[in-house]
């Protein structure tokens, strides 16, 4: 492979990876403003979708032929459950960080990593290999250290786990689903149809917490439950203008754009270990910007998470 080409590459997907390591912390900020999820999940995905749109249609009128950019039903149909599996993870994620510390929330998400084994196991109907089995141990070690479960006088608030486990499950099949569809179509159009995926939950969400359009008590209680920290009221549509313009463009245009361009030039081992990298620069800006306490034992468990995703891919001789 081209090495100046690999260097490329590298640079789209780590700079996909830092994007979305920020958003969590860009949440937890919109948190302390008093925007509730269902405003930041419906800001972030709506504005996200007008500019694929845009994007999309641009593209539609200076090309002369548009063949192999167009979706089969069956993949449409795949690709919308894929959409819906990459909104439920931000809205999960979101969720969980309400409770937890953004340090924490990533590191479940992570747990994606040893997902994918066990999937890929189901769907292949062939056992891992013994590197793969060792390298889930690591990482589950590496996670009972980063989340500082043994020196922690603290509990952690069981609501943020489990928001935090399913977002890393429904990541897990985003991530699966999302490298096996319709590879035949362009990044912005594939992108574009999992929007409208994600469009599905995400409203079906603001109308349920947000909205409440019967006044009924029973969808406030529920809201209430998932959402203790905010107080129910009408949409604030100022978070299209704040927040909902920095999350949109870094968390649904650009890291996609990125890894769909750097993925083919690094190949996808290598890329999976630079994407890796959202873990520490979403630990960082937490750190950083939001005052969470990090401690060594923690940095230790990120390390051990790290190593255990590049054992994971890197080649070997025979598995």
């Amino acid at each position: 492979m081209n090495q100046g080409k690999t260097i490329t590459g590298v640079i789209f997907v780590g700079s996909g990876a830092a994007m979305y390591g920020m958003l969590a912390t860009c949440v937890k900020i919109a948190y302390e403003h008093h925007y509730t999820t269902a405003e930041v999940t419906t800001a972030q995905l709506f504005i996200g979708l007008l500019c694929l749109m845009l994007i999309n249609f641009l593209r539609r009128l200076f090309r002369k032929d548009n063949s192999t950019d167009r979706a089969t039903k069956k993949d449409f149909r795949k690709l919308v459950l894929a959409g819906i599996c990459m909104s439920a993870t931000s809205l999960f994620y979101y969720l969980s960080v309400q409770f937890i510390n953004v340090s924490i929330g990533v590191v479940l998400l992570m747990q994606s990593v040893w997902m994918s084994v066990v999937l890929e196991s189901i769907l292949q109907r062939k056992f891992p290999s013994v590197r793969k089995i060792l390298a889930v141990f690591v990482v589950l070690f590496g996670t009972v250290l980063a989340t500082n479960a043994i020196h922690s006088t603290e509990s952690l608030d069981i609501r943020g786990i489990f928001w935090g486990i399913l977002a890393a499950i429904s990541y897990t099949i985003m991530m699966y689903a999302s490298n096996t569809i319709a590879t035949y179509l362009s990044t912005y159009k594939k992108t574009l149809i999992m929007l409208l995926g994600g469009g599905i939950i995400i409203t079906l969400f603001l109308i349920f917490s947000q909205l409440d359009p019967l006044h009924s008590e029973t969808l406030k209680n529920a809201y209430l439950s998932v959402n203790s920290k905010a107080v129910f009221h009408t949409f604030d549509f100022s978070i299209f203008w704040t927040y909902g313009i920095l999350l949109a463009v870094f968390g649904t245009i650009l890291p996609p754009i990125l890894y769909n361009y750097g993925f083919p030039m690094t190949g996808l081992g290598l890329g999976s270990i630079v994407s890796s990298i959202e873990l520490p620069f979403s630990v960082s800006y937490a750190h950083f910007l939001l005052g969470e306490p990090v401690y060594p034992i923690q940095w230790a468990g990120i390390g051990l998470i790290l190593l255990a995703i590049i054992w994971m891919n890197l080649p070997s001789v025979k598995e």
